[in-house]
């Protein structure tokens, strides 16, 4: 009996262990995602990569476009697509938005994600359409799509877990661990 209310104690300090490493204080998670590397990143045309679990249950990523609010990312999909019902499932997902240069600049986030399927175009998406396209082309866009799309998905992700790194002072944390006990050695 004592061996197994330790285990379950262990269980559930290695379970908050967990909780706490996936989710950061809302006031810090704003405070990064208001960094000049992330504004950078958010304000770019570089398409977000979202990862999520497929419907049946295999990793997937996608590149997308995204509008960023100030406090969630928006996207549109079809209402119809595989990624709309396998978020409606579970809304557990990841987002990145990285440089192709070098040392690249890179944006993490990790958050839940939530789906309403609205009549017309999602308006962000429109958004989002111009700024990736410009102005001109963007509208273009837009009105084509509007014959295509008369539901639209719109999916909110609200972070709660955000990193950057810009390799010269912010690194994985695996590199920064590296680092730290070499410095320990040395």
């Amino acid at each position: 009996m004592r061996r197994s209310a330790i285990n379950q104690h262990d269980l559930r300090k290695k379970k908050k262990k967990v909780e706490h490493r996936n989710k950061m204080n809302k006031d810090y998670v704003t405070q990064l995602l208001a960094d000049p590397v992330a504004q950078e990143l958010l304000n770019s045309r570089i398409p977000a990569r979202l990862a999520y679990s497929g419907p049946d249950g295999s990793p997937r990523v996608v590149p997308i476009w995204f509008h960023w609010d100030g406090k969630q990312f928006v996207l549109g999909s079809a209402a119809n697509s595989p990624k709309v019902q396998a978020l409606a499932k579970n809304g557990k997902v990841a987002l990145t938005i990285d440089e192709d240069s070098f040392p690249p600049k890179v944006l993490l986030v990790r958050g839940t994600a939530s789906v309403e399927v609205i009549d017309g175009l999602v308006p962000e998406y429109c958004e989002a359409a111009r700024r990736y396209l410009g102005e001109e082309q963007g509208r273009g866009w837009e009105e084509q799509a509007r014959g295509m799309f008369k539901k639209m998905a719109r999916i909110a992700i609200e972070p709660e877990w955000v990193k950057i790194l810009d390799f010269q002072t912010r690194f994985p944390s695996a590199i920064e661990k590296a680092v730290a006990e070499a410095n320990q050695v040395g």
